[in-house]
């Protein structure tokens, strides 16, 4: 008699859910090469406006995915009181030392995940630059966030983050050179990214498939990993910011404050508490 092994059911939800691209993958491999790229594209083009924010707000600032400290660095100079979190060791690692070599005592860095903020401290200010809520790649994962950050501001405190203006608008392409270039003033290093661009309508994801090639001398070096976007437009936010208990008190379409339209460049929501 033939034994008929029975085979193990599989749910189709699950399934897709466990190939999904996880919004914090990439990042640890993408910390070496982060300043040297942003350097290159936003460069400090938002430094001014969130230093001026921090510093209006008269308070202890939080900043969701600090990364290197790009701007906690920048924010921390100014004298704005200021927290760190990133889930990144490698991007931690990094800020640390800027951190340590700037002898800047109003800045702390905290290892953490932005979906459960381990504060319980109220902060003046809270702030999400440059596309960091849109690693969050599930909805369930961007609520938990919003809720965190409620329960964390403080009475009158202001939310402030950007959005990555249009990314379904972006061309998909395949292995072209987007940046080349030196590093180091002496006896530096030579960089190559070429990078390719998937987008996935489906799931409303952007997805940067990213390879650094390194030449120092005859030696070479190539690093690859993936970054991976959700689509969210300023009124979808708008409204997962209402729900979440904030009031938007303004829409801005660059830095310098003029207002917001689809057409933008930059996207930058700021809220409140709802009274």
């Amino acid at each position: 008699m033939t034994r008929v092994r029975k085979l193990k059911t599989v749910n189709p939800a699950k399934a897709r859910q466990a190939s999904a691209p996880q919004g914090w993958e990439g990042w640890d491999a993408y910390a070496p090469f982060y300043d040297w790229e942003n350097a290159r594209t936003l460069g400090r083009r938002d430094v001014p406006f969130w230093r001026n924010l921090a510093l209006q707000s008269g308070g202890t600032v939080l900043e969701l995915g600090c990364g290197t400290g790009r701007l906690s660095v920048p924010l921390a100079r100014a004298g704005v009181p200021l927290i760190g979190i990133d889930r990144s060791t490698p991007m931690l690692e990094r800020a640390a030392q800027r951190i340590r070599r700037g002898r800047l005592s109003s800045a702390r860095l905290v290892r953490g995940d932005i979906r459960h903020l381990p504060f319980r401290r109220r902060f003046a200010m809270v702030m999400a630059p440059y596309g960091v809520l849109q690693s969050l790649l599930r909805e369930r994962d961007l609520t938990a966030t919003l809720n965190a950050v409620h329960d964390v501001l403080a009475p009158h405190g202001t939310f402030g983050m950007e959005l990555v203006a249009d990314l379904p608008s972006w061309e998909e392409y395949r292995k072209r050179v987007s940046l080349s270039g030196w590093r180091g003033r002496r006896a530096g290093s030579h960089l190559t990214l070429v990078e390719t661009v998937r987008q996935d309508p489906g799931r409303r994801l952007t997805i940067f498939d990213q390879e650094f090639t390194e030449r120092r001398g005859r030696n070479r070096t190539t690093r690859r990993f993936s970054l991976t976007f959700r689509t969210l437009s300023v009124p979808q936010m708008v409204r997962r910011l209402t729900r979440a208990g904030f009031e938007v008190t303004a829409l801005l379409g660059d830095y310098r404050g003029k207002a917001w339209d689809p057409r933008a460049e930059v996207w930058v929501i700021l809220a409140r508490k709802a009274p």
